[in-house]
C-alpha cells in the first residue's frame, strides 16, 4: 500500500495513495504510527474502507498540502559514504564501518514545501536518498531477519551545508539546519518493492537538469545489514527511520561547485516509489509550496 499524511482543515490526517490520487479516511483517520502497529491486518481494513470512499474523495496528490508521516519524528539515523563512487568523489576513503549521524526532527520538512538556504552559508548541497521506515522495534536484529522490522519505504532529500559539514570531525552541523531534511511525498510498504528496496533507480533533479543518477543496488551497506547494524547498539522502534546514503554527483564534488539556490527547483526520485519536489526559499522568506508534493510513479 501507498500512504500520504495530508493536512486538511488544520490537521494531520492519513491518506491512501492510487496512482497519482489520494482520499483521506477523514477527522478521526488514524495516525501513520498507528497503522504500522496494526500490522497486516490492519493494512487489509484500511484497503476496503478505501475501496468504498466515493469517487469524489479521490483528489490529485499533486493538488494536496503533505506533512511528515511522523509527527513529532522518531529517530532519524543517516548513513554516510554508502556508495562507493560517491566516498571517492568527495575525497574519502570507503570505510570498514558505515558512518554515521543523526538528524533532529526540526531539520526536517514535508514534499511541497521550501528547504531553507541559511544566512550564514551558500554551500547548500543536494542528497538523494532511500529512506527506510521502521515497522517493528527491536535490538540486536539479526540481519537475516532485519528485513521483516522494516514496514516501508520513502524518498529523502539530505540537504547538507557543506562548509558547516566540515567544520567538525562529526558532520551534525551541517546536517540538521531547520527545515533543510526533506521527506515524501509517499510512503510505500516494503512488500510493494524489491526486498530491501535494492535495484530501484534514484535519481536527482536541479531544475530539470539530472545531477544524480544511480541504482540502490550500489549500496555498499544494504538495508538488511543497516538494520542490523544500527540494532547493536541502539534499540529501534517503529516510525524510526534511517537514510541509506547518497550516490555520486553532489555539487560539492563538481568544478565548479554546484549549490542550490533562492529559487531553484529540486527533485529527488526513486523508481516504485515516486517524486519528492521542493523549492528551495532564503532564510527568513520561507513560504510553502502547496501544491508542489507531484505524482507518484
Amino acid at each position: 500500500m501507498r500512504f500520504a499524511v495530508c493536512m486538511e482543515e488544520g490537521e494531520r490526517r492519513l491518506g491512501v495513495v492510487r496512482g497519482d490520487r489520494v482520499a483521506t479516511l477523514g477527522s478521526s483517520s488514524p495516525d501513520l504510527l498507528e497503522v504500522i502497529g496494526w500490522g497486516r491486518d490492519g493494512l487489509e481494513a484500511i484497503s476496503k474502507q478505501a475501496d468504498v470512499l466515493p469517487a469524489g474523495a479521490w483528489r490529485p496528490l499533486s493538488t494536496v498540502r503533505l506533512a511528515l508521516p511522523f509527527q513529532p519524528a522518531g529517530k532519524v539515523i543517516c548513513l554516510g559514504l554508502n556508495y562507493r563512487a560517491h566516498a571517492r568523489e568527495g575525497g574519502y576513503e570507503v570505510p570498514d564501518y558505515p558512518a554515521l549521524f543523526l538528524r533532529v526532527a526540526t531539520s526536517l520538512l514535508p514534499a511541497g514545501e521550501a528547504i531553507v538556504a541559511p544566512r550564514v552559508s551558500e554551500k547548500l548541497d543536494f542528497e538523494a536518498e532511500l529512506m527506510v521506515i521502521i515497522g517493528r522495534g527491536g535490538r540486536h536484529i539479526p540481519e537475516a531477519q532485519a528485513l521483516d522490522h522494516v514496514f516501508g519505504y520513502t524518498c529523502f532529500n539530505d540537504t547538507s551545508i557543506r562548509d558547516f559539514q566540515r567544520k567538525t570531525h562529526q558532520w551534525t552541523p551541517g546536517k540538521n539546519f531547520d527545515r533543510t531534511g526533506a521527506i515524501g511525498p509517499v510512503v510505500v510498504t516494503a512488500d510493494e518493492l524489491p526486498a530491501g528496496a535494492t535495484g530501484l533507480r534514484i535519481a536527482c533533479r536541479l531544475n530539470g537538469a539530472t545531477v544524480q543518477d544511480a541504482s540502490t543496488a550500489d549500496m555498499l551497506v544494504p538495508v538488511a545489514m543497516a538494520v542490523s547494524l544500527i540494532s547493536e547498539f541502539m534499540t529501534l522502534e517503529p516510525g524510526d527511520m534511517i537514510a541509506m546514503g547518497t550516490p555520486q554527483g553532489v555539487g560539492h564534488a563538481r568544478t565548479p561547485p554546484l549549490w542550490m539556490r533562492p529559487g531553484d527547483k529540486v527533485e529527488v526520485e526513486i523508481e516504485g516509489i515516486g517524486i519528492l519536489r521542493n523549492g528551495v526559499v532564503a532564510e527568513g522568506e520561507e513560504t510553502s509550496l502547496q501544491g508542489a508534493a507531484g505524482k507518484n510513479v
